[in-house]
């Protein structure tokens, strides 16, 4: 009983010594060196912090965005060049703001890479020239598709597509539209496109959209003018 009495007792003494020491506060086990006692002013403050390029709006942003439409306009020129060859057999005659006929003309384009036959010209260019294209005006030429054989002969309509398609080696698409009553049917057809083609695509009336030409000339004229030396 003694021993037991004994070897309890030491068992309480230990424990409530682990106890104690486990309720002791973790802080004040720290060695005296590792105080949290800041000593010298950290170096990251906020108003040391390096200063850091801002874009304004007003500013760089604009010159930015400025300057990467020039770098695309640039692209754009350089691919029309490249899709333009001077031994042109055919010369297309097309309407860059149609989204759907930029299709046809993308997919011409890229079988042009291969052929060089084609001449892509953008009537809805400010640079169209009609004194270059067999004096075809833009009204004219947004009636319906004309194309411009090296010999100068126009064509217009079906025909127009089968003369592009056979210089890319696409002939056998329009082949057929070369007899009777097919060629007939098939301009039926176009024409009828060609009437609605700008409300099929969302675009204004073709009144419309030869005012706005109209003024955006005689703007770009007057500007012009008003640019020569004195």
């Amino acid at each position: 009983m003694a021993l037991r009495g004994a070897a309890g007792a030491s068992i309480a003494s230990a424990s409530s010594s682990f106890i104690a020491r486990r309720r002791l506060p973790i802080f004040l086990s720290i060695p005296h060196p590792f105080t949290l006692k800041p000593h010298n002013p950290p170096s990251y403050y906020p108003n040391t912090l390096p200063t850091i390029p801002v874009c304004r709006p007003g500013f760089q942003c604009q010159i930015r965005a400025i300057s990467q439409a020039a770098a695309e306009i640039k692209v754009s020129k350089k691919e029309n060049e490249e899709q333009s060859p001077k031994d042109w057999k055919i010369k297309m005659l097309y309407d860059g703001d149609c989204p759907l006929c930029m299709r046809e003309v993308n997919m011409l384009r890229e079988r042009n890479k291969t052929y060089r036959t084609i001449k892509f010209v953008d009537i809805s260019s400010d640079d169209y020239s009609p004194q270059e294209n067999q004096d075809l005006d833009y009204e004219t030429v947004m009636g319906r598709i004309h194309a411009i054989l090296s010999d100068g002969t126009v064509v217009t309509d079906v025909e127009a597509f089968r003369r592009l398609y056979e210089q890319v080696g696409l002939g056998w698409v329009y082949a057929i539209t070369k007899y009777e009553p097919i060629a007939r049917i098939a301009d039926a057809i176009y024409g009828v496109w060609a009437k609605y083609r700008l409300q099929i695509t969302g675009r204004p009336p073709m009144e419309e959209i030869l005012k706005t030409r109209r003024q955006k000339y005689a703007k770009t004229t007057t500007l012009a003018r008003c640019e020569l030396p004195r």
